[in-house]
């Protein structure tokens, strides 16, 4: 079996969740069948059964033309150029809505079957048009357009299964729930304090990790900190900003606020570890989130969670266990929740290590891909039922 990955993100171009799915996913299924990823970007990699290619935009994409649009007409031409080159996979899958154009075109073009993963959904990020202009129109049409003639759809939790069917024409039998993981070898707790050293990071510390996004509710979180017991700071790691426009409001937000401190940069693997590990715990206040893998790298350094009550993070955060589930984009009620972990040692302690615990037992990528394979094995002789003598 041969499957055909299609993606945005792909080491050492990732930034989000998305990016740490496919790349440990990828991985673990390339130990079981052949992979071949065709991703945005210069990568190259040759594996026994691990090929990455990395594609770009056609150049015209940056010559003149009508500026506001060249993000997503370039995101569609690397997606032509993806699936321009032959395909002789089995099956194809296609990671997010800036990977279904290529998707889309594959299944039609050589006959096989096609597997999308959403790992969020356009219609319920309407904060995206302030980022993309009417190019968000198009990005909404490509996703209805892949998932609606998609075999099979990968939702990353129950939420967000039940969200994809409420906003797409689809038969409910093709959407399969499989969650994220976390590669539990590298996100341990650690002792280092390197990293925080290199920053300056000085005493007690609650932290947030995410990017520069109204999805991840950074400004709610600033604004809890006026009511979170004095002689903790905040820090907040970021990356990727939607526009150059709200990097600039949350640095205002960050200036008015002397107990934040704000690394906008996008840091290593073992950065993050080290300050997960020396955290007092982690906040997540996403106001939309299918799933969040964050909060599973926090629960593997054994910190205590505090985040919003969305999506999948319901299904991840055991409230009262492993954290404390609040009411999205409420700033009083996530200081209350920080502070009731600060408060209690031993409480933060217990969280951390029933944490730990639960993504030992649940979200290990090698079980993850097992599921995957199977699946794409049920898919597979389903479609030659159906398709035989097509």
């Amino acid at each position: 079996m041969k499957v055909c990955f299609f993606t945005r993100e792909y080491p050492p171009n990732v930034y989000g969740g998305a990016g740490v799915h496919i790349k440990n996913l990828s991985r673990q299924l390339a130990a079981l069948i052949d992979v071949e990823v065709r991703c945005f970007g210069e990568q190259k990699l040759d594996e026994p059964q691990l090929k990455v290619r990395g594609h770009g935009a056609w150049s015209r994409m940056s010559e003149g033309g009508e500026p506001r649009f060249n993000s997503a007409l370039g995101t569609f031409s690397t997606g032509l150029s993806m699936v321009r080159d032959h395909i002789d996979a089995d099956l194809v899958h296609s990671h997010t809505w800036y990977a279904s154009l290529p998707g889309f075109f594959a299944k039609n073009l050589y006959r096989i079957p096609l597997v999308c993963s959403v790992h969020s959904l356009e219609p319920l990020r309407p904060w995206k048009e302030e980022q993309l202009g009417n190019s968000y129109h198009l990005t909404t049409w490509i996703e209805k357009t892949a998932l609606e003639n998609a075999d099979r759809i990968v939702a990353v939790s129950s939420n967000s299964r039940a969200e994809i069917l409420e906003h797409f024409k689809i038969d409910p039998e093709r959407v399969k729930v499989i969650y994220n993981g976390i590669d539990l070898d590298v996100w341990n707790f650690s002792r280092e304090t390197k990293t925080r050293r290199e920053w300056g990071i000085e005493g007690d510390y609650i932290l947030f990790v995410g990017r520069v996004s109204r999805q991840k509710g950074m400004e709610h979180l600033i604004d809890a900190m006026s009511h979170v017991d004095p002689g903790v700071t905040c820090v907040c790691c970021t990356a990727a900003p939607d526009t150059k426009e709200l990097e600039l409001e949350y640095q205002a937000r960050v200036e008015a606020q002397p107990r934040v401190k704000w690394i906008n940069k996008q840091l290593k693997e073992e950065n993050y570890v080290e300050l997960y590990s020396n955290s007092r715990l982690f906040v997540c206040p996403s106001i939309y989130e299918p799933f969040g893998i964050i909060n599973l790298e926090a629960m593997a350094c054994e910190r205590a969670v505090v985040a919003s009550a969305v999506g999948g993070i319901r299904e991840v955060v055991v409230d009262g266990v492993t954290g404390y589930q609040v009411p999205p984009a409420d700033p009083r009620a996530l200081a209350d929740a920080i502070n009731k972990v600060l408060r209690d040692r031993k409480l933060a302690e217990a969280m951390g290590q029933a944490g730990r615990k639960r993504v030992e037992e649940h979200f290990s990528w090698k079980s993850i891909a097992a599921k995957t394979r199977d699946m794409y094995g049920e898919l597979l002789e389903e479609w030659k039922s159906t398709h035989a003598g097509k």
